[in-house]
């Protein structure tokens, strides 16, 4: 925010009824600061577009001092910033699209805005191929130092998240409420993990519940905080492909892995692909697209399991592939009792690098 602005007025103005952003930067845009906005007249007012009398008497008002005192303080106590639109810290990507947030509430590493990113996102209930692809597109993508941003809802985004935050990279989790109000609340513990290492983001105040209006608008600043969207899964009535036709809007690349045209998780990114999505089979697809090195920045990335195994551990770990494989054959594989190759299995289940499917199936995830 340029210097001559104070930072309480923006926000007391952000909470006049019905202003609204676009208003909000015609005003200031005319009158040059918010401070200024508060002391003009009506009749000044008014000849601003989209300004009406009653819209400025609201003005008139001064806004909530209290609520913006009591958001201060919160975000103070959650340790967050709250950036604004003028500020340098802005990620300029955002500035980009249709009517960006004036505020947004960060916790965590800032630094990510200026980095590349890319949105990873899809259903809440994938099926085993969409885990692993998630998983697997999010470490490959981290480990070429590219953000990976996602709305941190069940499914594809906590797969995503969790991916990076194991990779040790940068993730930006977007949020359709406060960034005190995380949601769903089984991942207050990613949340926490990925301010360590990313970014929590929100263009909503401190205190805000998740309300469903809210998650559209969360998806407009997911896409436009990123070059290109990947959508690993998404039925046909998938919030994902709201993310995938603002990225469009925004003029952003949109990805999409093909998927089993009988497996209607797989029906949205089958449709863009047939609209004209670009079609990914590896993390090059993306990397070439936005015209970036398939081999710039690579971090090492170990080929070995990503915790200290045991001896058993590591020889059931290795055995195991992204397709589902039975335990009698991991025991005959193995040369390991039953008994023994279950409690390995569930060590590793816990170690969250093998997953069990039904029938006693069992593949990686790391």
């Amino acid at each position: 925010m340029p210097l001559h602005m104070d930072f309480e007025a923006l926000l007391r103005l952000c909470t006049v009824s019905r202003l609204g952003s676009r208003r909000i930067k015609k005003l200031i845009a005319r009158f040059n600061t918010p401070e200024d906005v508060f002391r003009a007249s009506v009749r000044e007012l008014v000849q601003v577009d989209g300004i009406d009398k009653v819209l400025a008497a609201q003005i008139k008002t001064g806004g909530d001092a209290q609520f913006v005192h009591d958001q201060i303080r919160k975000a103070r106590n959650y340790k967050a910033d709250i950036l604004t639109y003028w500020d340098e810290t802005y990620p300029q990507l955002l500035k980009q699209v249709n009517d960006p947030p004036l505020l947004l509430y960060a916790q965590g590493k800032k630094e990510l805005f200026v980095l590349q990113s890319i949105a990873i996102v899809g259903t809440r209930m994938p099926s085993t191929y969409g885990k692993l692809m998630a998983d697997r597109f999010a470490r490959e993508l981290s480990a070429r130092n590219i953000v990976v941003v996602s709305g941190l809802a069940r499914g594809i985004d906590t797969i995503a998240h969790r991916a990076v935050v194991q990779s040790k990279g940068g993730t930006i989790a977007v949020l359709g409420s406060g960034v005190d109000q995380i949601y769903p609340e089984e991942n207050k513990s990613l949340a926490k993990e990925i301010c360590e290492c990313g970014l929590v983001l929100s263009e909503f105040p401190m205190g805000a519940k998740p309300d469903a209006p809210h998650f559209p608008r969360r998806n407009r600043i997911i896409s436009g905080l990123s070059a290109g969207v990947l959508v690993v899964e998404a039925g046909p009535k998938s919030g994902a492909l709201i993310t995938a036709d603002f990225a469009l809007e925004q003029n952003r690349e949109v990805f999409a892995l093909p998927g089993n045209i009988n497996n209607a998780k797989s029906y949205g990114g089958n449709c863009l692909i047939q609209q004209g999505a670009k079609l990914v089979l590896t993390v090059d697809d993306i990397l070439e697209e936005l015209g970036h090195s398939s081999e710039s920045s690579l971090k090492s990335v170990p080929s070995s399991p990503p915790l200290e195994l045991s001896s058993r551990e590591a020889k059931v770990y290795h055995i195991l592939t992204n397709e589902p494989k039975h335990i009698d054959t991991i025991a005959r594989e193995t040369q390991l009792s039953i008994s023994h190759v279950l409690g390995i299995l569930l060590s590793l289940e816990l170690k969250n690098i093998v997953q069990q499917l039904a029938g006693k199936n069992f593949v990686r995830c790391a």
